[in-house]
């Protein structure tokens, strides 16, 4: 059976799905093809039902629920990890008539900010590897970033002026949840269970065979230095992406609090 199969071309999902990928375990009758997108894009797909199985923002859930619900393994959540609200040196404090470029629409990033931060209203979607490039440019007043860009804005004289990941820490003292791998709920429940068990498999791989594995990142990373991969994959891979534990599965269900009462998890 074939399965299509979205992922996000950022260190932590090419980490934990590259046996998949590569065919480096048994895949038992399934054949996975994937997508590797920018999560904006991903998002989208999701919410058109375009994919079996695929990496959302927790944010979008609001917006695909209907047709998917999520697994217990491959999420990106823990502690430390959340977006940074970034602007240029000496910049206005951000207000109503301030410009923030945003990773996209319907990401976890987007929904925190408009959280924490709701008298911003005028955004700017841009690609999450361009947003560092539009703040320098003064295309936009601020730029709200995630992935990579966490480890690289000081580097091209940025400031951070907004820790959205603390805010939430300091709020919930709970996790952040970032993105989870959603499938097709029409999927009867034994495939659900297989693909969720195949995944479990692909990140304790990827921890089990980490030098192998970092050479395969690499090829898709938007930052190439090899410190700078790997504290992305420390932050934003741990236990909860193997299985979530309790209280990543409470953080989830406290961020979409307002899914009144729909189904999350198989």
């Amino acid at each position: 059976m074939k399965i299509k199969f979205g992922i996000s071309s950022c260190p932590n999902d090419t980490f934990m799905f590259e046996a998949l990928i590569n065919s480096k375990i048994d895949t038992q009758d399934l054949d996975f093809e994937f997508v590797i997108e920018d999560i904006k894009r991903l998002n989208n797909l999701s919410i058109k039902n375009k994919l079996d199985v695929s990496k959302i923002s927790f944010g979008a859930f609001f917006n695909c629920m209907y047709n998917y619900e999520f697994v217990r393994s491959g999420a990106a959540l823990g502690f430390g990890c959340g977006p940074l609200i970034i602007q240029k040196q000496g910049s206005r404090k951000l207000s109503r008539n301030s410009t923030i470029a945003i990773p996209g629409k319907y990401t976890t990033a987007n929904l925190l900010l408009s959280k924490f931060f709701p008298h911003v209203v005028k955004k700017e979607e841009i690609l999450f590897s361009e947003i560092e490039n539009a703040v320098l440019n003064k295309d936009v007043d601020a730029g709200l970033i995630i992935h990579e860009s966490r480890f690289t804005y000081l580097n091209k004289g940025l400031i951070k002026t907004s820790d959205l990941g603390q805010l939430w820490e300091d709020e919930t003292n709970s996790p952040i949840p970032l993105g989870g791998i959603v499938i097709k709920k029409e999927f009867p429940h034994k495939l659900k269970l297989q693909i969720q068990n195949l995944i479990k498999s692909s990140v304790l791989y990827a921890y089990n065979n980490f030098d192998e594995t970092l050479k395969f990142v690499k090829k898709h990373a938007q930052e190439i230095d090899e410190y700078v991969i790997k504290k992305h994959i420390d932050l934003y891979v741990n236990e909860n992406s193997v299985f979530l534990k309790q209280n990543g599965i409470n953080a989830i269900k406290f961020l979409l609090s307002n899914v009144k009462g729909n189904k999350i998890f198989f």
